[in-house]
């Protein structure tokens, strides 16, 4: 399988706090854990299905 060149960086923007456990799970997932940290990633469908889930908490700052 190839290796994907694209990458996205995602920043997180909102707390966690008094949202579902899940929601708080994906930020983990993602690298995220404080406002306005920035994590970079493989632009995969399953990486846009977790910013999906959780795009009132996170924007995506960059994508190459």
């Amino acid at each position: 399988m190839a290796k994907s060149e694209k990458t996205i960086v995602v920043e997180q923007i909102g707390s966690p706090i008094r949202r579902d456990a899940s929601q708080r799970q994906t930020l983990i997932g993602l690298g995220l854990n404080k406002i306005r940290r920035r994590s970079t990633l493989e632009d995969t469908p399953s990486v846009r299905g977790m910013v999906e889930k959780v795009k009132h908490l996170v924007r995506v700052v960059d994508g190459k």
